[in-house]
């Protein structure tokens, strides 16, 4: 876990609060080892219970399809230069879309990916909420909805852009580094 992140120490699991380190230690049974992301939020243990309650919310109350999230984590990341959340969420959504290929062609481009006009428009104001998100407007909350969205799908995707948005901040800030194993997953 130490070379979860380059830029402030992690911390010994060992030292974290009970229901932290309870945590890390679920996940890691979970895949097979500890994502990075873990234990480099916990090196703020009070930062770490509202980001991953957040991130719980987010996949487990939602009107999105869980391959649908994915596809908004790796097309959010790629736009913003996020080299873990690329890696890591790449290999999710190479899980869950069983599609070797989709997670590379949505973080280098979106536009040039194989999507149904759904996904097109729902990527495209994701990219837009991200790069440009004084511009958007009830244009782009229109747009999703004439293509299938509901609102409360609507408002899920933009509340995962956000997300990730901060998470993508917190990574690069951080220098936070994709664990080894999550290069091959879904190959």
């Amino acid at each position: 876990m130490s070379d979860a992140m380059g830029e402030f120490p992690v911390p010994d699991i060992e030292e974290l609060p009970d229901d932290v380190r309870a945590r890390i230690e679920a996940e890691t049974e979970d895949a097979g080892f500890t994502p990075n992301v873990f234990a480099a939020f916990a090196y703020r243990p009070s930062h770490f219970r509202a980001f991953f309650a957040y991130h719980d919310a987010l996949v487990e109350q939602t009107a999105l399809e869980r391959e649908e999230i994915e596809m908004l984590i790796v097309t959010v990341s790629g736009v913003n230069d996020c080299y873990y959340c690329t890696v890591a969420h790449g290999a999710l959504l190479r899980i869950y879309a069983d599609d070797p290929y989709l997670a590379d062609q949505l973080a280098a481009n979106h536009r040039a990916a194989d999507l149904a006009e759904p996904h097109r428009t729902m990527l495209d104001v994701a990219v837009k909420l991200t790069d440009s998100p004084g511009e958007v407007d009830s244009e782009d909350i229109e747009r999703l909805r004439e293509v299938g969205f509901s609102d409360e799908a609507a408002w899920d995707i933009a509340s995962v852009t956000a997300y990730y948005n901060l998470s993508n901040r917190m990574a690069n800030f951080a220098d936070m580094r994709p664990n080894e194993e999550f290069h091959t997953l879904g190959r």
